[in-house]
């Protein structure tokens, strides 16, 4: 139990924007008001001057480690889920998260890819995120599927819904020659267990003139045809120099009914695995970057030319990379990326990624972090980037309406699959005590390319079911209170 004490509460869920206590007790919110009592013996945290919210509820993350959640919580994130790429066999996701233990709460969308690998491959999935980045450059799982094999891996997906999955993740950027009328089937499915569909759209019409459909496009249309609830991920990387005319059909499509919703990040780079199909070197003119463009992430190499991006490719396709698509100096390319934030009900999601050392390893217990982590700086950052920038810079969002975008919108994309998110992303009374306190004036990310493991500012306490993660700025590295949201299909 603890009373935070006179803080500006800002609460998305009702609107409320005022100075008031907040008591949080057996990890739900008690109440809310001005002047609270404090029960006997309660801790009383002083938090006049910063702003108390819900914690950030991330749908795109990556990060499946105790290091990597630490890194998420300082960026006020209190829910870290991995629904764009998924995990499979679910129940292996849910397991392990709780044996290691995490700092934030998790939860996992059923993984489209693997299911296509272990129908059209053989390949059993095993749950683990580093196996899905070698299958990207595998061409054996990317094509288009039989009438038998496409029932196969629906059912598969239909199991795993049924088994507590948040969704079905589509990384259908990585297979973008796949026949569309399976994606309305997919869809389809999805549709009638009320599950949404997250998508890793495939390319767009201006980049590709020979896709089989514009990748916006098709979310938008089987959103329509299906019924489906459809979420279109990272629309800033995705669609790059074309966000424009994807957001008006985006918002087009929602002004007709559908259910379609968006999200977006505040960094001119994205990263993946260099075997991506969008990476070959045929691609990468309609993408409008060149090899050097791509940096590697675990050794810091720019590449010299296409001879090495081939070399890359073949030898170690899991690589991870990071590759600059707007150049975030330049006042066009940055208004570009503040406009995919900016549009009406856009969520912020970070697509954090996995952390790597030197020495091989992806999980690192002790706090602060050592020197020499390699990350994109989306990991550390995204949220703490998207309120300096939208916030405090140019004022293009009121702090009512960040925590908006951060916490109320994300967690209602998961209200039908999972009745567990109708208690986050808000501060009404029983709602999940998953509470992020700021400092609206220093509030800032500090990580960059060359060092993205640096922790955001000015986020001066975050607790997850009522437990402190953070306190006075500092993390707790003895907490672990994350718990899983699982889906509850209908």
């Amino acid at each position: 139990m603890v009373l935070l004490r006179g803080g500006r509460v800002l609460d998305p869920g009702t609107g409320v924007d005022r100075v008031a206590d907040v008591l949080v007790r057996d990890g739900k919110v008690a109440a809310v008001g001005p002047a609270l009592p404090a029960p006997g013996g309660v801790p009383v945290v002083d938090v006049t001057g910063l702003v108390v919210g819900p914690g950030f509820v991330d749908l795109h993350s990556h990060v499946h480690s105790i290091a990597g959640h630490r890194l998420q919580g300082m960026d006020g994130v209190t829910t870290a889920l991995d629904l764009e790429a998924g995990l499979t066999p679910i129940g292996r996701a849910y397991a392990q998260a709780a044996w290691e233990g995490r700092p934030l709460n998790y939860g996992f969308s059923a993984s489209w890819g693997a299911a296509r690998a272990q129908v059209l491959m053989g390949l059993e999935p095993d749950a683990d995120f580093r196996s899905g980045l070698a299958l990207l450059g595998d061409p054996r799982w990317q094509r288009s599927s039989s009438p038998t094999e496409l029932r196969a891996w629906l059912e598969v997906l239909e199991r795993e819904v049924g088994a507590g999955a948040l969704g079905i993740g589509v990384l259908l950027g990585y297979a973008p020659d796949t026949d569309p009328a399976e994606y309305l089937a997919l869809a389809a499915l999805a549709a009638r267990a009320n599950a949404p569909v997250y998508t890793h759209v495939r390319e767009l019409v201006e980049s590709n003139p020979g896709t089989p459909v514009d990748g916006s496009f098709e979310v938008a249309r089987a959103a329509a045809e299906t019924g489906a609830a459809m979420h279109h991920c990272h629309v800033n990387s995705t669609s790059r120099r074309h966000v424009d005319r994807v957001l008006g059909l985006l918002e087009k499509s929602r002004a007709e009914g559908s259910r379609v919703t968006v999200e977006s990040y505040p960094y001119g780079a994205g990263s993946t695995g260099i075997g991506a199909f969008f990476l070959a070197p045929e691609r990468l003119s309609a993408w409008d970057i060149a090899p050097r463009d791509i940096m590697m992430v675990e050794t810091g190499e720019r590449l010299a030319d296409v001879g090495r991006l081939r070399e890359l490719r073949e030898t170690d396709p899991a690589a991870l990379c990071v590759v600059s698509f707007a150049d975030e100096e330049d006042p066009a390319d940055a208004a570009m990326l503040r406009r995919a934030l900016a549009f009406p009900d856009s969520i912020v999601a970070s697509d954090a990624m996995p952390i790597l050392w030197p020495d091989g390893t992806h999980e690192r217990r002790e706090w602060p972090l050592p020197p020499k982590g390699r990350t994109h700086p989306r990991t550390a950052g995204t949220f703490a980037k998207s309120l300096r920038l939208m916030v405090r810079e140019t004022g293009t969002w009121s702090w009512l309406e960040a925590f908006r975008r951060c916490s109320w919108l994300p967690a209602r994309v998961l209200d039908a699959i999972a009745p567990g998110a109708r208690a986050k992303g808000h501060l009404g009374v029983g709602a999940d005590a998953d509470v992020v306190v700021l400092d609206p004036e220093r509030i800032t990310d500090t990580a960059t390319y060359l060092d993205p493991t640096r922790p955001s500012v000015g986020v001066r306490h975050l607790l997850v079911a009522g437990t402190f993660v953070v306190r006075d700025g500092e993390v707790q590295v003895e907490a672990l209170p994350g718990r899983p949201l699982r889906g509850e299909p209908a």
